[in-house]
């Protein structure tokens, strides 16, 4: 039988996600659980694994495409109790519309659709776009009989639905792109009634609910939109002519502003520039970080400690760490001093509850570590820090931080910080204002460690000795702290940082 399998809620509050890639194709085996597909949200990459072992039968959905959760995007072949292989949907959470994509075999339709006996049936063969035509016109696709080419054609639903089987395809209708020779013409052509159909006098016209939905959007008058199908007697709209004249009106309004510009930059040499979406991962860091901004006011203390020690610990133990597969860094000292000192500073472990007036102080220690990516800045957390030994963390880190790089980390993973730690200091720099991971109410940022001259006392003499200097931007929410509670708990991290031995009695 055919499993139809749609997209799944891959993560609170996500309703859509951009496919990247396909991991199958049509005719492969697939086992249940295997990635057959790589999505983007707003929040990460993931996999979508199968739900079954079966067959891949066709792939309704293209990379690149942005899907709403729950639309189908692939369909398998899948054996029934008895071994054999039939046709038969079995995806009780699909909608009527999904469900009538499969069709009968050897009866006709018809007699297949009310005999509850019959249970052997077959894929109908049709594009994704003509199964979109026939739910938009409301047109059961098992119905219609094959056409001559072997495949239902988007003429055969326009037919049966009582079209002009002869309308032109708006599916697949190009706005040319006009030379600087013919941009004025483009311009006023793009648009014209009469390329698709007459609109003279129309005071109504039946379309389905999303072809309205997008007209609404686009600030479109659907009587205005040329059309020679009708329903009912009445004009009717397709949702693919809603969306070619909208493509159309943007691309006559893109042409006039090219042209302006251009009759405004003639003299001016060219520019060469490039463009990228400004879409899915950085688009949510970009709103989080504008709400961060703006909702929280922001103070930044600085300051910096000598961390000589914590070289000297970190060298005689990378060694031991090498020894259990793990790659130290002086990150992981940082985080057990962070939790370290988070526990004698619980004011600052805390985030604001402004629905019920109140602030929230946590008795556990999450640290985040924000790591960058090709797609932006992503946080992954290290739970219960305070509870892990030096290796665990650091093991814990460099597997999530690596994931992240390559946007295998899950929301999961990303949730639940109650502290975040930047490190500028890897690409150079020393002090930053780091924005606050809300709902968190602080985040430390950690400058390179360099070498500079200071002044050592020791058996009563002053000297000047070359020591290895940290710089640290603690950033934190003033509706929660206040400044004496920002150098309380970086003087704490400070006393840490400046003899590691003390994590030890931790």
């Amino acid at each position: 039988m055919v499993r139809e399998f749609e997209l799944p809620d891959v993560g609170e509050g996500v309703a859509e996600g951009e496919l990247l890639r396909w991991r199958v194709e049509p005719g492969d085996s697939v086992s249940e659980d295997q990635p057959v597909a790589e999505v983007e949200t707003d929040k990460a990459v993931v996999d979508v694994p199968s739900p079954v072992d079966g067959v891949v039968e066709e792939l309704r959905a293209g990379e690149g495409e942005t899907v709403p959760v729950g639309d189908v995007i692939i369909v398998f072949r899948v054996e029934d109790e008895d071994g054999a292989e039939t046709a038969s949907t079995d995806n009780t959470t699909a909608d009527t519309s999904q469900q009538s994509t499969i069709g009968a075999t050897a009866q006709p339709a018809s007699d297949t659709q009310s005999d509850p006996e019959v249970t052997q049936r077959v894929h109908i063969p049709a594009s994704p776009s003509v199964r979109r035509l026939a739910r938009s016109l409301g047109v059961d696709i098992s119905s219609i009989a094959d056409s001559s080419s072997g495949r239902i054609t988007k003429s055969d639903v326009r037919a049966h639905a009582g079209a002009d089987p002869a309308t032109q395809d708006r599916s697949t209708q190009q706005t040319a792109a006009p030379t600087q020779r013919n941009r004025e013409a483009a311009s006023a052509q793009s648009v014209s009634p009469a390329q698709t159909g007459d609109t003279a006098d129309r005071e109504t016209t039946v379309a389905v609910p999303k072809a309205r939905h997008i007209a609404a959007e686009a600030g479109i008058d659907l009587d205005t939109v040329p059309t020679d199908e009708q329903k009912d007697g009445e004009p009717f709209v397709t949702l693919e002519a809603v969306q070619e004249y909208a493509k159309a009106q943007q691309q006559a309004q893109k042409t006039d502003g090219e042209a302006l510009a251009e009759g405004a930059a003639t003299d001016d040499p060219a520019r060469p520039e490039s463009r990228k979406p400004y879409n899915g991962i950085r688009q949510t860091i970009g709103s989080a970080m504008t709400s961060s901004k703006y909702t929280a006011p922001h103070v930044t203390h600085q300051d910096e400690v000598d961390v000589t020690a914590l070289v000297d610990a970190r060298s005689t133990l990378k060694q031991e760490a090498e020894e259990h597969g793990t790659r130290l860094t002086y990150m992981p000292f940082v985080m057990k001093a962070c939790a370290a000192a988070l526990k004698k500073n619980p004011q600052v472990n805390a985030s604001l509850d402004e629905a019920n007036e109140e602030i929230v102080e946590k008795q556990y220690y999450n640290i985040g570590v924000a790591t960058a990516t090709d797609a932006g800045l992503l946080v992954p957390v290290v739970k219960d820090v305070d509870k892990k030994d030096l290796f665990e963390v650091a093991s814990e880190t460099n597997e999530k931080t690596q994931k992240a790089r390559e946007r295998r980390l899950s929301p999961a993973e990303m949730r639940d910080g109650t502290f975040t730690i930047s490190n500028i200091g890897g690409i150079g720099g020393e002090y930053g204002t780091p924005i606050i991971n809300q709902p968190e109410s602080a985040i430390l940022a950690l400058g390179a460690i360099k070498k500079k001259p200071r002044v050592v006392e020791a058996d009563g003499e002053e000297t000047i000795e070359p020591r290895h200097i940290m710089t640290l931007s603690l950033s934190f929410d003033h509706r929660v702290l206040d400044g004496a509670d920002a150098a309380q708990f970086t003087n704490s991290v400070q006393k840490y940082l400046r003899n590691p031995n003390l994590l030890l009695l931790e």
